[in-house]
This record gives structure tokens, sequence and C-alpha cells, in this order.
């Protein structure tokens, strides 16, 4: 390597140890999260450094095209040890609050849809639905009073009819009558019979 490469080496892997101290302390943040799921958190554990050693590698490929030399261990650990000492407090302040800032600003935005157009929409919903009912009940009702004007006029004239008949035909029609009870009560219980046997 020349020297040139070497000194842009060592550059971009203290920036790196930098990296790798602040999305560290971020991983960690976000920790508490899934602490209580032990198999998550080894697979979270696993997956974060595995991660974290690809992107490390990749820009050590991209500045010396991945040659690994001891003084490259050495600058990411002093870029490490940089962050640790003079700006890990700052940084988790500022994570901190960039993370209630964002989780403010998510309640606010779903405040919002909440208000401008869940409520609406719910309130839409719930007005054609009372609409519809009064619409279903108004027409049952004037169905009802239609079925009445049309079938009392027509039982009005069959009790008349019926009144006018000889009383051996009205003996007739009781008997009818009786007949037809006596019949519906047995497929009633025919059928009753042959439900509970299905139930069994």
């Amino acid at each position: 390597m020349t020297l040139s490469v070497q000194f842009t080496t060592m550059f971009a892997m203290v920036l790196s140890g930098l990296y790798l101290g602040m999305i560290r302390d971020t991983y960690l943040y976000f920790t508490k999260y899934w602490k209580e799921n032990t198999i998550f958190a080894y697979v979270m554990e696993i997956s974060f450094w595995l991660s974290q050693t690809f992107i490390l590698y990749s820009v050590l490929f991209f500045v010396n095209f991945g040659e690994l030399r001891l003084y490259i261990f050495l600058a990411c650990l002093l870029g490490f040890a940089t962050y640790q000492a003079l700006i890990a407090n700052v940084y988790q302040k500022i994570l901190q609050y960039v993370i209630h800032g964002f989780t403010a600003l998510c309640r606010l935005v779903k405040n919002i849809i909440n208000r401008l157009i869940v409520k609406p929409v719910q309130l839409i919903l719930q007005l054609c639905v009372a609409l519809i009912m009064l619409i279903l009940k108004t027409t049952i009702f004037l169905l009802e009073i239609m079925i009445k004007l049309v079938f009392t006029p027509i039982k009005w004239l069959m009790i008349f009819i019926y009144s006018l008949l000889p009383q051996k035909v009205k003996k007739n029609l009781h008997k009818l009558a009786g007949f037809y009870s006596r019949i519906e009560n047995i497929y009633t219980n025919v059928k009753d019979f042959f439900a509970s046997k299905r139930r069994k």
C-alpha cells in the first residue's frame, strides 16, 4: 500500500471505531425491549455483530481492497476508545432526545390521523348505519300498514261469508281445521324425533 492509502485507511478505521461505538450504544438502548425473550435476544446479538463486521470490512475493502494489517485494528480501537472517552455521554443524551422526539412526533401524527380521518370515517359509517336502519324500520312499518289495509277487508269478507254458510258446512270446516291441526302436530313430533336422533 502507498503511504496515502495507509493514511486513508487509518482515518477510515478511526471513523469506523467512532461509528461502532455509536451504533453499539444505539443497539444497547433498544435491547431493553427484547431482553426478556432470550432466543430473540441471542438472534439480535449475533445479527448485530455480523452486520457490523460486514459493514466495517466493506469500508476497509473500499479504501484498501480489504487488506488487513495490525495498525488497522489499532486505528479502529483508537476510534472506539475516543468515542467512549469523549463522545459517549453526549451521544447517549442526544440519542434519547431524538428517540423521545420521534416518539412524540409519531403520537402527534397518530392523533392527527385519528381525529381528521379515523373518527370522521367512523362517524360517517355510524350515520350511514343509522340511516339504513331508519329506512328499514320505516319500510317494514309501511309494509305492515299496507298488509293490514289489504288483508283486513279480506278478513272481514271471509267472516261475513262464513256467517252466511249453513251449519253443516261450518261443522265440516271445523273438522277440516281440526284434521289439519292434528297433521301439523304429527309432523312437528316426527321432525323433533329425528332431530333428537341426529343430536345423539
